[in-house]
Formats: C-alpha cells, structure tokens, sequence
C-alpha cells in the first residue's frame, strides 16, 4: 500500500467505543484493535488515512511479544504505565517507559521483539507490574527504505502546554518533532489535560483521536472514555476538554492510502 495525496470534501465524525474494538486475550496479553488485525479482519476498517494499527495493549510481566519481522511500516509505540524493552535485528536496544517516544522503521525487512521485563524494588521486595502501551502503524512514502530506529524523551511538563509532535514526517513540524517517521503526510501529536484543560484539534484530510486513559469531552459528539477513538474526515476545529485527568493521542494525516 502507499499513500496518496487526496482532498476529501465530505466531512465526517466517526466515534468507535472502546468496547465495540476486537479483542485477542491470552495468558499474557490483552489487546484492543481499532482496526483489522491478525485474525480479526473486516474489510471495512482496514485503516483510517494513513494509519493501519492502533493497538491497545497491556502484556504481564515476564512476558512479551518473541522476535517477529515486520517490513515497510512505521511503527511508533507510546507507554501509558510500565516498561517495555525493545530489541531488534539491526543492533538496536533500549527500555520505553512513559513519556518516552519510540519509533521503528521496518523498512525493507527487521526483526524485533518487544518484552516486558520492568521491576522496582522497595525494601528488600522486587515488585513487577503490567505494562500499558499503544503501538500505532503507518504506511512509509517508500517501500524498501533502510530499516531504522529512533526515541526520544518527550517533557511531561511539555505535555502539559497544548498539543506537542511526538512523531512526524511532515515539513511544518520538523523544528518541533520529538522523534521522525517516513511519511510526510502525517504526524503523531500528543497532550496531557487536567479537568477543564483542553485543545483544539487542527483541520485535515483525516484525523484520528484516541484516549488511552481518563475522560473528555468533543465538542459536537460528548464524552469520550478510555479506550475510545473518534475517526475525522474533511474535519477539525473541534475543541477537547478534559473532565478527569486525561492523555489524548491525535494523528493529523494530509494524505490517505492509494491502491
């Protein structure tokens, strides 16, 4: 699949609730598809613009997802709680936590795998928790590119102030992105809001809205809670508002896939 610049004229706003997404539980895992994936495939929500995966995923500790490839995909993965150590086929190792931004550009062919082995020690007791993350896809401008990886810390204090770029390819934001993916057609942008707080979401071709924890409110559609998601076309302007401490994820995509 690539990616085309098209102009969309009708505008949509489509709310998913987090309890319509498929679900695959296992021993380990439990994660939540916005889209098709794996054996839950609809032909009817393969994607959304750009974006083909939004996974909602908590895996238990000690456990994780064993090496597996990918190949032409930007993957941008976001912890909410936890941490999740990342290895992969071109030397590439590190541990995402919470404000950490990581991207991997599978490109012509990588292998990875992702686990998680987060402790902390309090008195002479080791303690390990779940982690909670939401790994996002989307299509890169070229197929076969060099396979790459990238993260960067993301100021919670940052977070705070407004939309920030967590991820992008797109030229109006390169002074500001945390991290860069291969499509510069979209961008991954990010807040954090207190009660009352709240942003206003740009205009684009496609947006897509999803609240991995608390509450708002969208101007026009009402409450959103954890989990839920909100597909725009031909959309933007709307203004979020926080009504319990919240983090909202937002893709602003200026193209949608071709063929």
């Amino acid at each position: 699949m690539t990616s085309s610049h098209t102009s969309t004229t009708t505008p949509i706003v489509d709310v998913r609730r987090a309890a319509d997404r498929d679900k695959t539980k296992i021993s380990w895992l439990d994660s939540k598809h916005s889209f098709s994936f794996g054996s839950h495939y609809d032909p009817a929500n393969t994607h959304h613009g750009l974006l083909l995966v939004n996974n909602d995923d908590t895996v238990k500790p000690g456990s994780g997802f064993e090496t597996h490839p990918h190949r032409d995909m930007e993957i941008v993965t976001w912890v909410m709680r936890g941490s999740l150590v990342h290895q992969d086929s071109t030397g590439h190792s590190g541990v995402i936590y919470p404000g950490l931004a990581q991207r991997m550009s599978a490109g012509r062919g990588i292998l990875h795998s992702e686990k998680n082995d987060s402790w902390t020690l309090t008195g002479d007791e080791t303690h390990s928790e779940p982690v909670h993350f939401v790994q996002m896809w989307v299509v890169p401008d070229e197929a076969g590119i060099t396979p790459g990886y990238q993260q960067q810390e993301v100021d919670d204090e940052l977070l705070r102030k407004g939309l920030v770029t967590i991820a992008s390819g797109m030229p109006q934001y390169k002074d500001e992105t945390a991290i860069s993916i291969q499509n510069k057609y979209a961008a991954l942008r990010g807040a954090r809001l207190q009660p009352g707080e709240s942003i206003e979401l740009p205009y684009a071709p496609y947006l897509h809205l999803f609240i991995p924890r608390g509450d708002v409110t969208l101007e026009g559609a009402g409450e959103l809670h954890e989990g839920d998601a909100v597909r725009f076309t031909a959309s933007g302007g709307q203004r979020v508002t926080a009504t319990e401490p919240a983090e909202i994820l937002l893709w602003e995509m200026h193209a949608g896939l071709a063929g």
